[in-house]
């Protein structure tokens, strides 16, 4: 039977809110009613109150040494909260934690930084800080250096360095302890693209060495990449724990965001005649949601109106967040028998190529099939969300373009 570094049980966190409750509710009132008051001896005061939020409610969970553990959630789910509790910053209301070894924790990147002082003189004091001992920062001295990149400015108060050199020092002095348990907490979501990778190899070499890593991170193809187990907190208390691919697809299935009314997003519209009713997004199943895992095919769905039946074409243009165009299509790319209809719904199947992970619009148009007239058109509406891989194999996001195409590569011996 497994021994567990860490054990979790009934652990609980409340935070009393204190509000103050007006007496008045707006100018006028409260003038005449301190008046009034004033008149008859008394003046009217503020009301306050008071309410329990508990932020951690009855979590329970066991994490055996050498796991690599993602802890996933939406805002103010409680992620924070429980790595703060267990790195002993914080203390619980109710329930307890068993942990084994030393912990360190990668909360706040910085913390304890001293602008004033220099790179070199804050390596010392931060890694005090974090529990290293002085002989332990010798020894990782150069290692720490290497890693953070700015051994130019090692002599240079931290004041004036940049955002990067600032995070990158911090999290080398952070990511060169010796613990049996690493709780990581969001600080990868700074820093540049192959900063990041940079972190993600070393928490990846600290967790080879058999220890233990909790790591909190909304960025889910992080997740993917890491953990192999994952917490899912929701409002506070334990919705799932398990595989991490399971867990994250749960979640993205209840992570819906779907586009509201399209009014606000038409920009072209022949008065009486075919309308764009909606626009969806499902899987091939059949399942509505519109958070997807990269690589995974699903279904954009055009629903459209008419007033009488007329010969329509479709048009999808899939957009990158700031509305640049990735690709188009149509019906008739595929569909050369179109007739004319009344009521319909017009689906696309998207598959591979992949996209890149995060979120995507689409322009829509109806039209004739010779493109003279253009009945309803609407741009950059938000409709679909990537995130995660749907196979650890999927190359990561630092390569350039928008879009991966699997293509077969072969080699030969020799030149041509």
């Amino acid at each position: 039977m497994a021994n567990p570094i860490i054990s979790v049980e009934n652990l609980g966190k409340r935070y009393r809110l204190r509000h103050q409750q007006q007496s008045y509710e707006t100018l006028r009132d409260s003038l005449t009613a301190t008046a009034k008051s004033w008149l008859a001896g008394r003046l009217a005061t503020a009301i306050p109150s008071e309410e329990d939020f508990w932020a951690l409610k009855d979590v329970s969970f066991e994490i055996n040494q050498g796991d690599v553990v993602g802890v996933i959630g939406r805002n103010g789910a409680g992620k924070s909260t429980l790595l703060k509790i267990l790195s002993r910053i914080t203390e619980p209301t109710t329930g307890r934690i068993r942990l084994k070894g030393r912990v360190a924790s990668l909360l706040e990147v910085g913390t304890g930084f001293h602008p004033e002082l220099t790179g070199r003189e804050n390596i010392f004091l931060n890694g005090a800080i974090l529990g290293m001992t002085k002989t332990e920062i010798r020894r990782h001295f150069d290692e720490i250096v290497a890693f953070s990149e700015v051994e130019r400015f090692l002599d240079t108060p931290v004041k004036h360095y940049s955002s990067g050199m600032y995070v990158r020092l911090a999290f080398a002095v952070a990511a060169h302890l010796e613990p049996e348990i690493l709780v990581v907490d969001e600080v990868l979501a700074v820093g540049d693209a192959a900063f990041q990778d940079k972190c993600l190899g070393k928490i990846a070499n600290i967790a080879s060495h058999g220890r233990t890593v909790l790591f909190v991170s909304h960025q889910l193809e992080m997740i993917d990449r890491l953990t192999a187990k994952t917490v899912w907190l929701d409002q506070g208390t334990v919705r799932t724990i398990g595989c991490t691919a399971e867990v994250v697809s749960q979640y993205l299935r209840n992570t819906e965001n779907r586009p509201g009314d399209l009014t606000s997003y038409r920009t072209r519209r022949e008065p009486g005649g075919a309308k764009i009713a909606s626009i969806t997004t499902r899987t091939c199943a059949g399942e509505a949601k519109s958070v997807f895992r990269q690589g995974e095919p699903f279904v954009v769905s055009v629903s459209v109106s008419s007033p009488r039946p007329m010969l329509l074409d479709v048009g999808v243009v899939v957009e990158d967040a700031r509305d640049r165009a990735l690709f188009t299509s149509h019906i008739t790319d595929t569909d050369n028998r179109l007739k004319p209809r009344q009521s319909f719904v017009a689906s696309v199947t998207l598959a591979p190529p992949v996209l890149r992970k995060g979120r995507y619009k689409v322009s829509v148009a109806i039209f004739s099939p010779d493109r003279t007239s253009f009945f309803d058109v609407v741009e950059h509406v938000p409709l679909f969300e990537l995130s995660g891989t749907l196979s650890p194999n999927f190359p990561s996001d630092d390569r350039w373009g928008d879009m991966f195409f699997p293509l077969q590569w072969s080699v030969a011996e020799g030149l041509q």
